[in-house]
This record gives C-alpha cells, structure tokens and sequence, in this order.
C-alpha cells in the first residue's frame, strides 16, 4: 500500500443551529475557512467536532456532505469511532465508500477492556476497509484503556493497512519505543502528533499533525508545523509557546471553549449539544479579553 502521509490535519467542530442540528451553511464555511488556511486534510468529526453526540446517521451525513464540499482538493480522514466495534466497522466501511481517503479510531468508548479485547477492536475495523486506518490514542479522554508497543507490533502483524499512530498522550516513552519497533517490521509506519504540541512529536518522529486550535489560530499552527517539519525546534520554540497558552485559555473555559474562542474570532459555529453547557457569558467576556491580549493572534485571520 504507498504511504499516505496526511500532513497537517485540521479537525473542525460540529457547527448547530439554535435547534442542535447540524448546521450546514455554517459547515459549508467552516470547510472552506480551513482550506484556505492551511489544511493538507480534514479529519471529521473529531472529539473536538462532538463527535460522541452525534447520531450514526450524523457522522454519516456530516462526512458525506464534507466529502461533496471538499470535492478531491485535499484529503478527509474519517473518524469511525464507537463502543461497539461492528458499529464502528460498518462506519468504517460506509467511510471508505462515501471516498475517504483514512480512517482514524480510538478504544472503545466506556469500556475499558483488556489488551486482547482491543486488538480485536482495532483488528476487525482495520480489516473491514482496504484504505490507510489510524489508531488514535488519547489515555486522558478515554478513560483508562491503554496500548502498548506489542500491541501495536500485533496489530502490524495482522494488518496490511494500519498506517501509524495518531498520539495524544504525549508520553515519550510510548512514542519513542512505538515508532522505534514499528519501524523496524514496517518502514512507512507513521507518529502522527494528535496535538498541537509537535516540538516534542516531531523530535521523535512525529510526520503529521491533527490540529483542533487551526479552527481559532491557523497562521500559528500552520508556522508551527512548517518550523517543525524543518526540524527547526529551537526556532519552533515562540510558536509552539504560543499555541500552548491558547490551548490552556480554551481548556479553561471548559468543553466549550474551543468554540467560543472561535466565536471570539468571528467564526460562530454555534453552542454544543448536551450534557456540554456552553461557556458563560462571563467566561466567555473573559476568554475574549484573553485572546485579545495575545500578541501572537494579532495576525490571524478574524471572520470567514
């Protein structure tokens, strides 16, 4: 299979109207919005993009309808994700029908079972589908579940198509001894930053980037991965800062925050669906205050 290398990844949110339901005229900007600003991809609908509040039939038309508006002008990853691995197969294999180009997936939502159990998992989407398949590993939201080198060096073994890693739990450790087994048995096996933190990805190997904070800052995450993919980490170093105080401002105004700071930027993609509460309108005076403070936004884009 040639090596498809992603690049940097954008992962939008899920814009909605007052009534919750996805709202398209605002996506259709949104998509646009991304691809004049740096996007070599899209992967939809991250857990950024509420993804766990989206129906079957949602995820469905949510990338269907990115894959029409996209047309072939850059890739889209889809993210397949489920509880139940034979949910998250068959979307893996309606993915690869509607054109995706990958599929990304992460342990099992609420169960946390053991390593066999989630070879299996990640065994039987991978094989569903013949394009590239991403595991995404992200221990902090999900709750326990953990994987290992020999689990990934198995998953190898049984799949043809299992293209890398997409790494969110920013353990060294597990990254270096990953890629350095995984590239042994498999040459093209990629690390692909799940963060914007990609300073420390790419010193270890790290190709690509997913990036939910390009839907607030673009410019910065773009000259961030630019620096990066030179190799040039001490010059990464003023960006990487920078987009690190922006995620620690949309952290701490809660789930929401990321689209509230993109509101704060002119980009309004609407509240969140429940159980999230949309950030006050304190919080949300306040995050505008603090982003406005940033000299390291003063050049990026405002609006559509």
């Amino acid at each position: 299979m040639p090596i498809f290398t992603p690049g940097l990844v954008h992962t939008p949110v899920t814009p909605f109207t007052p009534e919750l339901n996805i709202d398209t005229s605002v996506l259709e900007k949104l998509i646009e919005f991304h691809l004049r600003n740096g996007a070599e991809a899209l992967a939809l609908p991250m857990h950024a993009g509420e993804s766990v509040s989206l129906s079957d039939a949602e995820q469905r038309a949510l990338l269907e309808y990115t894959l029409t508006q996209v047309g072939r002008r850059v890739p889209v990853i889809a993210h397949v994700s489920d509880s139940g691995t034979g949910i998250a197969a068959a979307r893996a294999c309606h993915a690869e029908a509607a054109g995706a180009a990958a599929v990304v997936a992460t342990t099992p939502y609420y169960w946390t079972p053991p390593a066999a159990m989630v070879l299996e998992h990640f065994a039987q989407i991978g094989s569903a589908v013949s394009i590239p398949f991403f595991v995404h590993y992200a221990p902090d939201e999900m709750g326990g579940t953990k994987l290992g080198t020999e689990l990934v060096l198995k998953l190898i073994d049984r799949l043809g198509n299992f293209a890398g890693v997409v790494d969110s739990s920013l353990d060294w450790q597990f990254m270096i001894n990953v890629v350095s087994n995984a590239w042994r048995v498999r040459p093209g096996f990629q690390l692909l930053s799940g963060t914007e933190y990609m300073v420390s990805a790419g010193a270890v190997g790290a190709t690509s980037m997913f990036s939910s904070l390009a839907g607030v800052a673009p410019g910065l995450t773009r000259e961030l991965y630019r620096i990066c993919r030179e190799e040039k980490y001490r010059d990464a170093r003023k960006a990487q800062e920078a987009l690190a105080a922006l995620r620690q401002l949309v952290k701490r105004a809660g789930p929401a925050g990321l689209k509230a700071a993109m509101r704060a930027m002119g980009r309004d993609c609407g509240g969140p669906r429940p159980p999230l509460d949309a950030v006050s309108s304190a919080a949300g005076e306040m995050l505008v205050h603090e982003l406005g403070a940033m000299a390291a936004l003063e050049a990026e884009p405002r609006g559509w």
